[in-house]
């Protein structure tokens, strides 16, 4: 799948607990510093994050336990 103009898988996570801007650049800057990441872009109007990765160099669990150690929950 291609998105942003990246090939890799595609997940949606949704976040509780941004309440700022400070809070997007914060999570984008630990999902996209993840190997394996190769883009993450994150919405606080939609709550998510929107990730391309490899699914070679990374899972999903290691990115939701990322979010979570920052403090942040993800939605099931």
């Amino acid at each position: 799948m291609m998105l942003f103009g990246v090939k890799g898988e595609k997940i949606l996570l949704k976040i509780d607990g941004m309440t700022c801007g400070h809070c997007v650049m914060r999570v984008e800057k630990i999902l996209n510093g993840l190997e394996g990441v190769k883009r993450a872009r994150v919405s606080l109007k939609k709550n998510r994050a929107e990730i391309i990765y490899d699914d070679k160099k990374t899972t999903v669990e290691i990115m939701k336990n990322a979010v979570i150690e920052a403090g942040y929950n993800i939605d099931e």
